[in-house]
């Protein structure tokens, strides 16, 4: 007997949910009965008329739409692993990803199909057979593609997939690359499944009476688990087509969300917008958040101005699909020394801190956070003695330096590569960047080690300060010495004008920050 299949979730709600509201995109609504007829349909195209098997790869690139949850609700149902490509990716890392992947079929915008077809074509022979456009309506669309979204979907047959195996791989889902060369994470059924489960029973399930704005892009690992347990639950799925402050503060209201997922930089940016008022977000019950650190001047507001929401931390990575801890909102009670925690492993996930030697540290010692649980990937496409390494000892390497606390809570300190090492004294910089946040007139702070001859590393600040508020650098390295030890506190102050470079999943891309300082080192 099987149970962690899409299909055990998808098709119950569809038809229990058949007359409720599923899926709002724009000016696009379709009912459960509507949105399960329209994926049955496009599950079916993709093999009938494009020649999709089960193990084929099927790219997307494309902003959030209703469409994008149908290409990854059907491939849930058996009809492809859906790779899904990150919209900031340059031209040579979308080759690399297309090529590496095996990638035959793709999706895409009209805003996206020239530069797609440019980047695979610019390397010689493109590997692509098939570009599917997603547009339709108020064409023509003059851009490269081989058929329309529509009539690839009119063509397919309402003939229910075949269900897959718990085992059989779902989504290939490169990693962003902010080290290095993108690498391809495998996951499977079973393991998407699991982590649905996980992420549900850490927030209390999820009432059916739930609208969820889904505005982390879809192409992150951190959208996964709300495209698929929302409408598993029966709630609504709002979809904004990328971020952004007004946009999502007006359909919140418009819509009356009740859940969301942010990265602390959205909430910040949403905070920071001429037209935010907390009570804009009034219909807010659940505020999820996580990928980077949270600021603590971004925490305080929050649990100050609105006291009503409930919020959960959640830390994970695409490698766990994606969610290893969370901290409910009973641990988001101010001045809780929990609150800097990132919570409690969720059901079926084993932690440990680990030193260099791959040995198991106590309570309170910092080393490398590693995991276990069935939540992982199968491996790294394509590059076996990669995946053997990360998983050296039967635990995962997250990459990610903290320790636990006598009660099995996560702290988090830095990624270990983010680590600095000034002096001999190990500095990690979300620590930094958490106290120098504080200051009223900072609104993004981003914390990096840069040469120096004595030290070997130096602590360097980057600042974007908020309009019209001011702040010199010794004000602010002043104030960070409020808080923090005397050899973390930043040696220089670097003030810009532009926000700080981001990934497509709105984390900072220290790499190109640190690039200018290493380049000759």
């Amino acid at each position: 007997m099987k149970e962690l299949i899409y299909h055990r979730m998808f098709y119950p709600a569809v038809e229990r949910f058949a007359d409720k509201e599923a899926i709002v995109s724009g000016s696009y609504r379709a009912t459960f009965s509507a949105h399960g007829e329209r994926v049955t349909r496009l599950a079916n195209a993709l093999q009938s008329e494009l020649g999709v098997s089960r193990g084929d790869r099927v790219a997307i690139m494309s902003l959030n739409s209703a469409r994008y949850l149908e290409l990854y609700h059907a491939c849930f149902l058996g009809a492809g692993i859906i790779n899904p490509l990150n919209l900031r990716l340059a031209g040579p890392e979308l080759d690399y990803i297309v090529r590496d992947s095996g990638t035959e079929v793709a999706f895409v915008d009209a805003m996206f199909a020239e530069p797609f077809a440019r980047a695979l074509s610019a390397a010689g022979d493109s590997p692509i057979r098939a570009v599917v456009l997603m547009e339709s309506g108020d064409g023509p669309f003059d851009v490269p593609h081989d058929v329309a979204y529509e009539d690839l979907l009119a063509a397919g047959s309402l003939t229910t997939p075949v269900e897959p195996e718990e085992d059989d791989p779902v989504v290939l889902m490169y990693t962003g690359g902010t080290t290095g060369l993108p690498k391809g994470v495998l996951l499977e059924q079973r393991a998407e499944m699991l982590n649905v489960y996980h992420v549900s029973l850490g927030i209390g399930g999820i009432a059916d009476d739930e609208v969820y704005l889904c505005q982390t892009p879809l192409f992150h690992a951190a959208s996964v688990a709300s495209m698929l347990a929302t409408p598993a639950f029966g709630a609504k799925t709002v979809t904004i087509p990328m971020f952004d402050p007004g946009g999502v503060m007006n359909i919140i209201e418009a819509e009356g969300v009740t859940q969301t997922v942010m990265v602390p930089t959205m909430i910040g940016m949403c905070m920071q917008h001429l037209e935010y008022r907390p009570d804009r977000l009034g219909t807010l019950r659940y505020l999820l958040y996580g990928a980077s650190p949270m600021p603590e001047a971004i925490l305080n507001h929050l649990l100050e101005h609105l006291p009503n929401v409930q919020l959960v931390q959640g830390y994970g990575m695409t490698e766990c699909s994606s969610v290893l801890t969370l901290l409910p909102p009973s641990g988001h009670v101010a001045k809780s020394p929990k609150l800097r925690s990132v919570g409690t492993p969720v059901l079926g996930v084993t932690l440990s801190i680990r030193d260099e030697e791959d040995n198991e540290l106590q309570a309170g010692e910092i080393g490398e956070v590693c995991a276990r649980g069935g939540n992982f990937m199968r491996e790294y496409w394509n590059k076996p003695s990669v995946t053997a390494e990360a998983f050296r000892g039967g635990w995962y390497h997250t990459g990610d330096a903290g320790y636990l606390d006598d009660d099995g809570f996560l702290y988090l300190v830095d990624r270990v590569k983010d680590m600095i090492v000034s002096g001999g004294e190990n500095v990690y910089s979300s620590e930094v960047e958490s106290a120098i946040s504080t200051h009223p007139a900072v609104a993004q702070v981003a914390v990096i080690g840069i040469p120096h001859e004595i030290w070997g590393e130096a602590v360097h600040a980057i600042v974007v300060l908020k309009p019209e508020q001011t702040a010199t650098s010794e004000e602010l390295i002043e104030h960070a010495r409020e808080s923090i030890a005397g050899y973390k506190v930043p040696k220089s102050v670097e003030f810009r004008d532009e926000p700080l470079p981001l990934s497509g999943a709105m984390k900072v891309l220290k790499r190109e920050l640190r690039e200018p300082y290493w380049a000759e080192r």
